[in-house]
């Protein structure tokens, strides 16, 4: 049997614990996309993002349990509209050519844009996978990895082509997104003058070269179809998050 002191859900007390938890939360996540934006992965420590967050290191592990869980997190939104927009051109009956242009593009935007926090992010991926000595575990709710499934919208939008027959059936769609994911995630760290139309080119020539490999050679013998310079064969591009 309950206390009869027991709060009920609607008691103000819990409300205002929770009200208190989340704005705790939201200062940590801010904390720390700031200082991993700032800092790298290296240089910053949960107790750097705890005194940031104007809170102690107790309460910040209380709420991320490790490192990685708290930087999957900060990332995690500038995915999911990624995915959103994937999710969006697949009911729309877009052609997944052009839907998997424009958000190799929108991806190379955003690492670009945020490329400090983007290298720490591949840091904490490297460091957790090397940990677990594996893939991504779908239940694994701290490795950053699932927390912020970057192929998951290229590998909707190929998986689709596939099956529809608009891209070739291999490589799997999971693969190749993860590849192609991964190389930019590698050359945010190791080509940090890289312009994100140099990166989406290079990806998009591998990735179509594989998928759909006609579309590298067009009518007037250009092979180099993905410059940013080239006429127009694509639509806008998918959302970013805003700042």
């Amino acid at each position: 049997m309950s206390s009869v002191d027991e709060p009920e859900p609607d008691d103000p007390r819990v409300r205002a614990a929770r009200t208190k938890r989340d704005r705790t939360r939201r200062a940590l996540l801010d904390a720390a996309d700031s200082t991993f934006g700032s800092r790298g992965w290296g240089r910053t420590r949960m107790e750097d993002v705890a005194q940031a967050a104007g809170v102690s290191a107790a309460t910040a592990y209380n709420h991320f349990p490790t490192k990685h869980a708290l930087l999957g997190h900060v990332y995690r939104p500038l995915v999911r509209p990624l995915i959103t927009q994937a999710e969006h051109d697949i009911t729309a009956g877009r052609s997944m050519a052009e839907a998997v242009n424009d958000q190799v593009r929108a991806l190379c935007r955003i690492c670009d844009r945020y490329r400090t926090l983007t290298a720490s992010f591949w840091s904490a991926v490297q460091e957790y996978t090397i940990r677990v000595e594996g893939p991504a575990d779908p239940t694994d709710d701290v490795d950053p990895r699932t927390l912020a499934p970057i192929p998951e919208a290229l590998r909707l939008l190929v998986e689709h082509g596939q099956r529809t027959g608009e891209l070739r059936p291999y490589p799997p769609a999971g693969e190749i997104s993860t590849m192609i994911v991964n190389l930019l995630l590698l050359r945010s760290v190791n080509r940090p003058d890289e312009s994100p139309e140099a990166a989406a080119e290079l990806l998009l020539t591998v990735m179509f070269g594989s998928l759909r490999p006609e579309l590298l050679m067009t009518a007037d013998g250009d092979e180099r179809p993905f410059r940013r310079t080239h006429r127009t064969l694509w639509s806008p591009s998918a959302d970013e998050r805003s700042s």
